[in-house]
């Protein structure tokens, strides 16, 4: 069940609109967006490559810093060890890269997700040692790898960790202890004494800052930026808040998309049917991103890395053939999963307020994919857990109100290993303590009715006559969206359908043509649930409904259009 609420935020938008030359229907959106002052709004609008921050604000960049360039100097040998999401290959491909150019004796190490499970771990520590490794780099990993680091120091590595995630703690009397790991260094702006203004980065753009100081420091200033585009798929597939420096990791990278050498990136767009299409956030978060993942989900990581490091064209599109099919059988693997999960829901815990999900034969690659689907459909937190070679593995995605690494972190007694976001976690647990950690969950999750209803906040209560060609021109400069910048949400009611018509494979979509009761008349696409608009239609009952605007060209005619993303349906007309 959805709520639908207006913001209700204040602001000048008729002088906003002047001076930035933008419609008060714009202004109104970035207000939304809790941008306030002229200096945030300049950055919304205008922020570049060269209004980044200085890395060195980043606590432990120095020493980072002075530890690799010593290392350089010295010839010491460097193994990078990341993850294997896209967020990890990216990471990884960034340093790797970077300090090659520099001169280091450098390699990397992809956990396998099946047999060494997320992040640095003693194996992978140990095969370092034998490779003759000397330093440890980590990539989007290691900020709760304790003992992990202990273990490598023991061995005589220097160890430098970055990493994104939320740090955990022990709370003692209402009193919060965060737990590090003992590296030499640790890059990490979520470090609560850590002074840098964008403290959600993801992996890459920790990676990112590192080698833009790094080139700094070595007479390279601006070298970083031929690597932006891939902090900036990073940056969208690992779904961190598209706001501040991330806002321009992605807007700078995805005007390097099109232009990029990389023969993997090439021929990920060709085989997916981009390479003649305007590249935009969408199409990072829904095609190429899965296709990266996808590497790291049911064969290993190392096939998408060794794709985007390919100096061999035909090589690289193999390898973007290879990425592509695995993504189609993850979605195949995907679909069962998730007719087996709501099953389990709807027959078992349709009363429980944070769903723990055992699925043991589920591939575990997938547990977190499942997650966020039956989070979308029931709107509750979810954890997925799935039987692996060493214990149960599991994934957790949460609701606005659910901050589940807290709740991890109170129940930390039941897990052998975890980590993760407020909205995003991973966990590893005994096969006998899954029952008791869904108890404890619902005991403590303290989730009211109003936290489990699903908000959808409408920007704008905006007419239909309002939309023209320079309000659909001028959103673009909202973009790219994603999470902390959503798609803005306008709405209208009282419109009735006048034509209804089924389009797509097995009529899953629909085209129609709404009107006003002042005569006024739009086309309109609805790609989700459109039954309800059918029946509408059939009963000549009016819709309220949610919208975003849109500008339909074909064969060089221009019309106005909107996509549907909800809908009511309200009296008879």
């Amino acid at each position: 069940m959805q709520e639908w609420r207006v913001y209700s935020k204040k602001a000048d938008f008729s002088a906003i609109g002047k001076k930035y030359g933008i419609d008060q229907v714009i202004a109104r959106v970035i207000r939304n967006r809790d941008i306030e002052g002229d200096a945030a709004m300049d950055s919304y609008l205008n922020g570049s490559v060269d209004s980044m921050y200085d890395p060195m604000l980043m606590k432990d960049m120095g020493k980072a810093v002075d530890i690799l360039l010593d290392t350089i100097k010295n010839k010491r040998k460097i193994r990078i060890i990341g993850d294997y999401d896209i967020d990890g290959i990216c990471s990884i491909y960034i340093l790797f890269k970077g300090l090659l150019f520099l001169g280091a004796d450098v390699d990397y190490e992809v956990p396998d997700r099946i047999k060494d499970g997320y992040g640095i771990n003693e194996n992978l520590i140990k095969q370092a040692y034998d490779d003759g490794r000397e330093v440890i780099l980590t990539c989007d990993n290691g900020i709760a790898a304790t003992e992990q680091v202990r273990y490598a120091r023991s061995l005589g590595f220097t160890v430098i960790v970055t990493d994104h995630h939320d740090i955990r703690y022990e709370e003692i009397d209402g009193r919060k202890t965060y737990i590090l790991p003992e590296a030499d260094a640790i890059v990490n702006p979520k470090q609560a004494d850590c002074s840098y203004p964008c403290s959600f980065l993801c992996g890459a753009g920790v990676a990112y800052k590192l080698m833009q100081e790094l080139f700094k420091r070595t007479g390279n200033e601006g070298k970083e930026r031929e690597f932006l585009v891939f902090a900036g798929i990073a940056t969208v597939g690992d779904v961190v808040d598209l706001k501040d420096e991330n806002r321009i990791f992605v807007k700078e990278g995805l005007k390097q998309f099109k232009q990029t050498d990389n023969y993997g990136l090439r021929a990920l767009m060709v085989i997916n049917g981009l390479d003649d299409k305007e590249i935009c956030a969408y199409h990072i978060g829904f095609i190429i991103g899965p296709c990266l993942n996808a590497s790291g989900r049911l064969d290993t990581a190392k096939r998408a890395l060794k794709m985007l490091l390919s100096k061999d064209k035909y090589e690289a599109e193999r390898l973007a053939g290879d990425l592509v099919s695995l993504n189609d059988e993850r979605k195949s693997l995907t679909a069962a999963a998730v007719i087996q999960a709501e099953k389990l829901v709807d027959e078992n815990y349709t009363d429980d307020t944070v769903l723990v999900i055992y699925l043991p034969d589920c591939h575990e690659s997938i547990a977190g994919i499942v997650a966020g689907r039956i989070r979308e459909k029931y709107y509750k937190p979810v954890i997925v857990l799935t039987k692996g070679e060493e214990g149960v593995k599991g994934s957790a995605r949460s609701i606005e109100s659910y901050n589940i690494f807290e709740k991890l972190c109170e129940c930390s007694h039941l897990l052998t290993k975890f980590g993760g976001h407020p909205l995003a976690a991973g966990m590893s647990l005994k096969e006998d303590n899954i029952e008791e950690l869904r108890k404890y969950l619902n005991e403590h999750s303290n989730l009211t009715k109003d936290d489990l209803t699903e908000k959808v906040w409408i920007d704008v209560p905006m007419p239909l006559e309002y939309i023209n060609e320079d309000i659909i021109n001028e959103l673009s400069l909202l973009e790219p969206y994603g999470k902390g910048n959503e798609k803005p949400v306008f709405a209208d009611k009282n419109l009735i359908i006048v034509s209804f018509m089924r389009i797509g494979r097995d009529g899953k979509f629909a085209k129609m043509e709404l009107k006003k009761n002042n005569g006024m008349s739009i086309f309109a696409m609805c790609f989700n649930n459109c039954d309800g608009l059918n029946e509408a239609f059939i009963n000549n009952k009016r819709i309220s409904c949610t919208y975003y605007p849109e500008i339909n060209e074909f064969r060089g005619n221009k019309k106005l259009q909107i996509c549907i993303t909800g809908y009511r349906i309200e009296e008879d007309i």
